[in-house]
């Protein structure tokens, strides 16, 4: 006898015996008589697993009175695959159908073999045609192992050597580890893990040490890769498990959460891994779960933190369901009710097709309904807890609802399948939008967590979004303690900058800064901060030609399309977007404002790709161009406005060409093929105003928006944190930030801010200081503080905003001696003057914009 047909004949036998792990009610023995009478007959759909290979399965429907015979003929109807071969005019089987570890028998109806509604059966090959025999055999001894042994020591020895034999090669391991399916080994487990123990033998403790052995050796013996193919064995176990001991059974919960960590690996293909009849009731599973815990937490004085496992195998087991539905081809997706079929649907086949996935989608909305409405009563039970609503003293644990925004971002994903439910869920976000913000501020350690809320920008604050659009600042950057050493002469500013910081690579950008002035003692914070504001106000002045700034706001710039005077002006942009980036970096406000059509060009930049920016010309539309360029504005609105048939009459004399001056010459730019000879009319005016638009502010100014986003991406290096840093903020959160506050200076909150020292604020010196202060101009206010701080603008929040308090300093100076500041530490310093007169005089010579600066020491 050869070992193949041994091996064959071993497993037909254990195949036949694995069927004593199910309950009783599923066990057929081959011998068993077929009842007198048939039982009334029910139309199944079940699902077949074809064999490694093929990665297949087949969704098939038959009545409970049709033979297993009848189903191998279906599947080589369908496949093509040859599942029986004729020998001597007698049937023989080259595929075998497996159900909950038995052979079905060709003769046998599915009745008999108590195959449900939505079973999974496995089609397997012969043992003729294996390439691993020795492996079979080895799992023949193993099963006699778990079916004889008093030990669960030589069991779990023997498990470990199957794991250490699998090949190398991703290929032939999956065949292998799939045998270990085939040969009925986890039926035989959970057979085990299930049958009564006696005094001598603990059964379910040796299965239970057995099982979670074997999956943490798979983790811990196989390489990655190899280690994700273990898949459909964790699987078995789940499958089985769930049946034989029920889905609150901790050994069952250990293989659904070793199942998810493995789903972990796979990503687009994991409907292929976890098909949708498998992954929809883990995901029905645990939402209940969920759900049970969302209403003890509402009905609780405390809150109850959800499950980190449940929650993180609710994800993983989403990721297959939501692919396998949004691939499905039965149903127009986004999914409306009633649900939109596709195409023909007579087939009786194709109907239980439609009708397994419309119980899914609608089983699917049904736990995004539940789970969410559960979250938004809880966030309304925080929102009280809070004191938003009602005063209370204490401030609730915010570490258990981690979780809860993990489960929303979820839902989210989930509200995209649906017509018109993600409008619902922003809604009913909106509507707690406080307790949210609460939770992102609480909760937040990296700038990726919650992207998905903070682009609805309808939710969260300013505040907010300028927090983590820094964070992400500092993560882009990899800025290090390491200091780069600047010495700059003020009478050539712009041009030694431009040196020091053009030849900086990326690592050194991400440095601390340490800057001195030519002949000048001060250095520190304060002294970088003034050359922040120098500097950036010299690029941004309009007689550089590199920038030009909007007609009705003179601190709002975009990018000058006759920049090109300068042989260098490319090269001066991508130091633009350097120092606009270090300045971002380094919290420094810089008394600067972008036009919203070179915000939108430079998120365009970021999001797409430095070199293919243009396609975010797209989005600049007519109103986005209204403070640029009001003349520009004015003339296309009335262009768009005018009755048409004026148009027509070709009263306007346009054709689609506009004029430029370059170097001092005009010159006509087409702006379409055939522009010259193209009349604008009342049908094409539209897209003559569109081109326009398109050439002024975006073609024309193309590669002075390239070089400043790679100047930008320079020192925020990571793509993905560019990208997300323009989502999340408008064009008047950014003003916000690099401008600072557009309101004048309050005294009021200066003094509130300011500490003394040496001082008392009783004393007749800072009762001058401050009634001199209130009657300056707004600009002297402005001087004062850039002398005392070397900040010209305060963050939004005001003097709040800052790093820390103002200071004012006694010194011993003669009265003649002129106010001095350390402007790192923000203090000012001066003498006890004998009146307000002469300590008007003193801060009259500093609040001069030529005096106002370097006069900082340190």
């Amino acid at each position: 006898m050869t070992y193949h047909t041994q091996f064959k004949r071993q497993f037909d036998d254990y195949a036949a015996e694995a069927g004593a792990a199910l309950p009783p009610a599923a066990r057929v023995r081959k011998d068993e008589a077929l009842p007198s009478s048939s039982p009334p007959s029910t139309r199944l759909q079940f699902f077949v697993r074809l064999f490694s290979g093929v990665n297949k399965t087949l969704v098939l429907q038959a009545d409970s009175t049709d033979t297993v015979l009848s189903v191998h003929r279906k599947i080589e109807s369908i496949t093509g695959i040859r599942t029986m071969t004729k020998s001597f005019g007698v049937p023989g089987i080259d595929q075998r159908l497996i159900y909950k570890g038995k052979q079905l028998q060709l003769e046998q109806t599915l009745a008999v073999c108590d195959v449900q509604q939505d079973a999974s059966l496995q089609l397997v090959g012969r043992m003729r045609s294996t390439r691993h025999p020795l492996t079979w055999k080895l799992m023949s001894e193993l099963i006699a192992l778990i079916s004889n042994s008093t030990e669960g020591r030589l069991i779990k020895k023997m498990l470990s050597k199957i794991l250490t034999m699998t090949p190398k090669d991703e290929t032939k391991s999956e065949e292998y580890l799939r045998i270990f399916i085939y040969s009925s080994v986890p039926a035989h487990l959970v057979k085990l893990y299930v049958s009564p123990s006696n005094s001598e033998f603990n059964n379910k403790d040796t299965a239970d040490e057995c099982i979670r052995e074997f999956i943490k050796l798979c983790k811990k013996l196989l390489s990655d890769s190899i280690y994700a193919q273990c898949v459909h064995i964790v699987l078995e176990f789940c499958k089985l498990l769930r049946g034989a001991a029920g889905v609150d059974d901790a050994l069952y919960g250990f293989c659904r959460s070793s199942l998810a960590d493995i789903m972990d690996w796979y990503d687009a293909d994991a409907m292929d891994v976890l098909p949708l009849q498998d992954s929809f009731p883990l995901v029905r599973e645990l939402a209940a779960r969920l759900s049970r815990t969302l209403e003890l937490s509402m009905g609780s004085a405390e809150f109850v933190g959800l499950s980190c496992s449940d929650v993180h195998e609710f994800i993983e087991f989403m990721h297959p369901v939501r692919s396998a539905l949004l691939c499905q081809k039965a149903f127009d997706c986004p999914f409306t009710f009633p649900l939109t079929e596709k195409g023909n649907s007579e087939a009786g086949s194709k109907r239980f097709v439609m009708h397994n996935y419309k119980e899914k989608i609608e089983g699917l909305h049904h736990i995004f309904c539940d789970l969410l409405d559960k979250l938004e009563l809880c966030l309304e039970k925080l929102e009280t807890r809070l004191g938003l609503k009602e005063k209370e003293k204490d401030e609730p644990n915010v570490l258990c609802w981690s979780q809860y925004l993990v489960i929303l971002e979820a839902l989210h994903r989930i509200s995209k399948m649906y017509k018109g439910l993600e409008e619902g869920f922003w809604k009913r976000m909106r509507q707690r939008r406080v307790p949210l913000c609460f939770l992102i501020v609480k909760l937040s350690k990296r700038s990726r967590d919650y992207q998905w809320i903070l682009e609805n920008k309808e939710i969260v604050n300013f505040e907010i979004r300028r927090d983590f659009a820094m964070m992400m600042l500092r993560e882009g950057s990899g800025k290090n303690e390491e200091l780069y050493e600047m010495l700059i002469d003020r009478s050539h500013l712009l041009e030694e900058s431009f040196e020091y910081i053009r030849h900086a690579g990326p690592r050194v950008l991400g440095r601390n800064l340490f800057l001195k002035f030519k002949n000048e003692e001060a250095t520190g914070p304060g002294v970088v901060r003034e050359w922040f504001y120098l500097v950036i106000q010299a690029i941004f002045n309009p007689q550089n030609a590199l920038f030009v700034s909007c007609p009705k706001d003179c601190r709002r710039f975009f990018p000058n399309p006759a920049s090109k005077v300068d042989p260098l002006h490319l090269e001066y942009f991508v130091f633009a977007g350097r120092m606009i980036a270090l300045a971002l970096l380094h919290k420094i406000q810089i008394s600067i404002a972008f036009d919203r059509v070179f915000f939108l060009l430079l998120a365009g930049a970021c999001d797409v790709g430095l070199f293919y920016f243009k396609l975010a010309g797209k989005n600049i539309s007519l109103e986005d161009i209204k403070d640029a360029d009001p003349y520009l504005y004015s003339s296309c609105k009335k262009i768009l406005e005018m009755d048409p048939e004026m148009v027509d009459q070709d009263a306007l004399g346009l054709t689609f060409v506009c004029e430029i001056e370059e170097l001092g010459s005009r010159k006509v730019v087409e702006l379409c093929p055939n522009g010259q000879d193209t009349v604008v009319n009342s049908e094409n005016r539209n897209k003559y105003v569109n081109l326009l638009i398109q050439h002024r502010f975006v073609t024309s100014i193309a590669p002075q928006v390239t070089h400043f986003a790679r100047g930008f991406a320079d020192v925020i290096t990571h793509p993905w944190l560019r990208r997300s840093f323009f989502r999340i903020l408008d064009p008047e959160d950014l003003d916000s930030i690099l401008h600072g506050s557009k309101s004048d200076i309050s005294v009021e909150d200066w003094r509130a801010h300011t500490n003394y020292k040496g001082y008392k604020e009783s004393d007749p010196q800072i009762s001058w200081f401050w009634k001199i202060v209130s009657g300056m101009s707004a600009e002297q206010r402005k001087v004062l503080l850039f002398f005392w701080t070397s900040i010209k603008s305060l963050p939004v929040e005001g003097f709040g905003g800052l790093a820390s308090k103002l200071y004012i300093y006694k010194t011993t100076d003669s009265y003649d001696c002129l106010p001095s500041s350390h402007t790192c530490f923000y203090q000012l310093c001066f003498p006890p003057y004998p009146s307000k007169d002469v300590m008007q005089k003193r801060l009259h010579i500093i609040t001069q914009d030529h005096v106002g600066c370097s006069f900082g020491t340190m």
